[in-house]
């Protein structure tokens, strides 16, 4: 029951079946007497983010549909296969960071060409987004209860629904109207998607913290730092796309 209620903490970008199957394979118990603690998964999250900001460099420097499309979908092979070996997490996650960080290098290239100064907007409010909701949850203003936690996992769902609904339509030249698209509407939609995003880092705060808790093995630390750091790449996608509406109905 312990190890069941840890993995229904984790990221929600990961289906629980993938992450109970993961957990298992790995022999949960553990043959190390290693366990996970809040400040490793936050040391390795940081390493991740580090590693993510050197490639980004690349792929700002060098933006091309290769680096974009390859980190999208290297990156996203990759967690696929973390969800259900999460024992490879210490090679996966930093392989993930680094191809992750060719796709917002390449992101932000574009983004930063149709508009001035955009990235360091982004950058620092998704930082602010980051710190603020770090401070909501250790406050203890908004607590990750169970139905908090099947309530944000339902909207990001939903939202991933949605994206993969468009991304097929658009295969035929067809697009999903006002997603993404300007307008006071539209807005207002990639608000609410920016806020379903903020409300995911409360989830993975919640996991580093019951990792510790459950006596998690050691690699799980790689497992949780990946997680947050999915978050803060779509958080911080999402905060690019809204600035751009707002900037381009100025």
């Amino acid at each position: 029951m312990a190890r069941r209620n840890f993995l229904k903490s984790s990221n929600p970008f990961l289906s629980e079946k993938s992450l109970m199957r993961g957990g298992s394979s790995g022999g949960f118990a553990g043959i190390s007497t290693d366990r996970m603690t809040v400040a490793g998964a936050v040391n390795k999250t940081l390493l991740l983010a580090g590693i993510m900001l050197v490639t980004a460099t690349i792929g700002f420097s060098n933006a091309n549909p290769l680096f974009i499309w390859g980190g999208a979908i290297g990156g996203l092979v990759v967690v696929l296969i973390a969800s259900f070996k999460p024992n490879l997490s210490p090679v996966l996650a930093p392989v993930y960071a680094a191809l992750e960080g060719l796709f917002v290098g390449g992101i932000s290239a574009i983004y930063a060409a149709a508009f001035n100064g955009i990235i360091f907007q982004a950058v620092t409010l998704t930082l602010a987004v980051l710190f603020m909701m770090l401070f909501v949850y250790k406050s203890g203003m908004i607590r990750v209860t169970d139905k908090f936690r099947r309530g944000v996992v339902m909207a990001t769902g939903a939202i991933l629904v949605v994206y993969l609904l468009n991304w097929v339509l658009s295969m035929f030249g067809v697009n999903m109207p006002y997603l993404h698209e300007g307008g006071m509407f539209g807005i207002g939609i990639s608000l609410v998607i920016v806020g379903v995003a903020a409300l995911n880092l409360l989830l993975d705060f919640d996991a580093f913290e019951k990792g510790e808790q459950m006596g998690a093995p050691a690699y799980m630390e790689w497992f949780m730092g990946m997680g947050l750091l999915i978050t803060l790449v779509w958080l911080y996608v999402e905060i690019l796309r809204l600035i751009a509406m707002f900037s381009s109905n100025d």
